[in-house]
């Protein structure tokens, strides 16, 4: 059955989907990544931490001045084919459904099945851990698909959950490193000197950039959300704000209880080691558990908006079978083709993931890491939506119309500049990829009737 999609999601529900899709697995998958780009450089670590931030709530202001002035399917999608035209919108939703939100989705499925595996003592990239991995994305797709507000509820109980250990850290951690020295210590000196301070720079904001991800996601459902005009504004900045502070002082709780050198070399059991460290064996491994949660928490905010890709093209009717995936079911009021369809790419760029990243390279050059650069690419997206706000908003204060958004481009194209230099010819790469399937996307639009596109 066709229909438009409920309002279901309040003001406290949309802040937890800001702050449970984005705090989750990046902020411990990435402290150990940071400190090895910057050589163990403690304060050069929170710098990047600040800057994506900062680029974040930019960029999250930005948006949320749009979000006050449109209400339609897709937040992003929206503002984008508003400001720019019909055609950049489209393109725009058919990256987001077809690369960004399947890949980040399916990697933080992986990390999900990671950091289960820590905790037990298993391999991490072995067929075990692939295997928890298909089984958390299933099971995040039939949660959202079968009950959309049970999906809702989870992700505002795993959002306070998920905050426990990175508090706990926080606090705990910053006055045991305070008081017996090693905060001072690991912040005092560089393990690796020979890692310059720009190379180490770019390359851990650019880590950093996966930790801060999917917040722009929260606007998928901006239809969904009461009072969205208001609720979702202040939704993208208070969880922006909430998000940026609980990261920096979680890393500097992390620097209050283990070495910069141990954390470096511990690899995927950093964390656990931190929380042992405090808690104890036993402890640590409990706390251990809520990091897991935090994990599936936001797996469960990103497939939400997996499920949501193809329907936002759809209902535009625009993309592949526009009559199918536009279809809403009248029992759980989710967009279930859709959501078949999203769980379907998030298994493809699964597949993809393991044999680019985590087993010897199954695609030669065309490997690249699906957990960055889909995400820098979205930010480059920004930047025609960013101009174009400027240019037609005359209504808009000086500091909306201009300031912020100046501001915001300026954020973007350190972000792209940052990944190029840290990836170097794997951008040519993957932008070849990105190429082919944009193409793939053109001929579905080709489809629409040029009335629509004018």
């Amino acid at each position: 059955m066709e229909m438009g999609l409920k309002k279901k999601y309040g003001l406290f529900t949309a802040v937890a989907m800001v702050v449970g899709i984005v705090i989750g697995s990046g902020v411990f998958f990435k402290a150990e990544a940071v400190l090895k780009a910057t050589g163990g450089n403690m304060p050069l670590g929170i710098a990047a931490w600040g800057i994506v931030g900062l680029i974040m709530i930019i960029c999250s202001y930005s948006f949320a001045t749009m979000a006050t002035k449109y209400e339609k399917v897709n937040g992003i999608v929206d503002y984008a084919e508003v400001s720019v035209g019909k055609k950049y919108g489209y393109y725009v939703g058919w990256f987001i459904a077809v690369i960004y939100q399947p890949t980040i989705t399916s990697v933080l499925a992986w990390v999900s099945a990671r950091y289960t595996c820590v905790l037990i003592g298993w391999d991490i990239t072995g067929g075990a851990c692939m295997t928890i991995a298909c089984f958390y994305l299933v099971a995040s797709f039939a949660i959202n698909s079968l009950s959309p507000v049970v999906a809702g509820k989870f992700q505002v109980a795993t959002t306070v959950i998920k905050l426990i250990p990175l508090l706990l850290m926080a606090v705990i951690g910053t006055i045991i490193g305070l008081s017996n020295g090693m905060t001072i210590n690991n912040f005092s000196h560089t393990v690796d000197s020979s890692i310059s301070v720009g190379g180490g720079l770019f390359a851990s904001v650019v880590a950093v950039a996966f930790a801060y991800e999917g917040w722009i996601i929260a606007t998928s459902i901006n239809s969904e959300i009461k009072d969205s005009k208001k609720n979702l504004p202040k939704a993208l900045m208070i969880g922006a704000f909430i998000v940026v502070a609980v990261y920096i002082f979680y890393y500097i709780g992390l620097a209050g209880v283990v070495t910069t050198e141990t954390l470096m070399k511990s690899g995927e059991a950093g964390a656990k080691l931190a929380f042992q460290n405090i808690f104890g064996s036993a402890g640590g491994a409990l706390v251990f558990v809520f990091v897991i949660i935090s994990c599936l928490g936001t797996l469960n905010g990103l497939m939400l908006g997996c499920s949501r890709g193809l329907y936002s093209l759809a209902i535009r009717n625009a993309g592949p079978r526009p009559d199918i995936f536009k279809q809403v079911d009248s029992i759980t009021d989710m967009p279930t083709n859709s959501s078949v369809f999203g769980l379907l790419l998030c298994g493809f760029w699964l597949l993809y993931f393991y044999g680019a990243n985590l087993t010897s390279p199954w695609f030669g050059v065309f490997c690249f890491d699906t957990s960055e650069l889909p995400i820098i690419t979205l930010y480059a997206a920004y930047i025609p939506i960013f101009i174009m706000l400027m240019k037609k908003e005359r209504d808009l204060s000086t500091f909306k119309r201009f300031i912020m958004p100046t501001l915001s481009i300026i954020g973007c194209v350190f972000m792209v500049v940052a990944a190029y230099l840290a990836h170097g010819m794997s951008v040519v790469y993957y932008l070849i990829i990105f190429a082919v399937i944009m193409i793939i996307g053109s001929v579905f639009l080709e489809k629409r009737s040029k009335n629509e596109l004018a």
